[in-house]
C-alpha cells in the first residue's frame, strides 16, 4: 500500500490558489511595467517636442503653429500626469497582490511541509516493517539450519 496524505485535496486546492495568485501578481507586474514604459515614451516625446519648439522659436513662424504645438505639449503633459497617477495606483495594487500571493504561498507551504513530514514518517515505518520481516526470515532460516 502506497503513501496516502489525508489532506491531499486541501493541498491541491492551496496549490491552485497559489498558482492563481501568482498569475495575478504577474499580470499586475506586467501592467506596471507597461505603464512605466508608456510614461517613458511620453517623456521622450515631450523632450522632442520641447526641442522642436525651441527650434521653431529661433525661426520666424506663425503664432497659430506655436499655439498648436504648445497645446499638444500641454495635452502630453496632462496625459503623463494621469499616467503617473495610474502608475501609483498600480503600484498599490501590485503591493497588495504580493501580500496575497505570499499568504497563499505560506498556506500551501505549511501543508507541503506537513505532507513531507508524514511521508518521511511513513517511509521510516515501511523501512522498519521491511527490516522486521527480513529479521524474521533470517531467524526462521537460522533456526531450521
Amino acid at each position: 500500500m502506497g503513501f496516502r496524505f489525508p489532506l491531499a485535496s486541501v493541498l491541491r486546492l492551496r496549490e491552485s490558489v497559489e498558482q492563481r495568485e501568482e498569475l495575478t501578481l504577474q499580470r499586475a507586474q506586467y501592467e506596471l511595467e507597461r505603464m512605466r514604459q508608456r510614461i517613458d515614451e511620453l517623456t521622450a516625446e515631450l523632450v522632442t517636442a520641447g526641442l522642436q519648439r525651441e527650434q521653431i522659436l529661433l525661426q520666424s513662424t506663425e503664432a497659430y503653429r506655436l499655439q498648436d504645438m504648445q497645446a499638444g505639449i500641454q495635452i502630453a503633459k496632462d496625459t503623463r500626469e494621469k499616467l503617473i497617477e495610474t502608475l501609483e495606483s498600480l503600484k498599490i495594487a501590485r503591493d497588495h497582490q504580493v501580500k496575497v500571493y505570499q499568504a497563499a504561498r505560506v498556506s500551501r507551504g505549511m501543508l507541503s511541509d506537513l505532507r513531507a513530514e508524514q511521508r518521511n514518517a511513513w517511509e521510516l515505518e515501511q523501512a522498519r516493517i521491511e527490516q522486521k520481516w527480513l529479521d524474521d526470515v533470517f531467524a526462521t532460516r537460522f533456526q531450521r539450519g
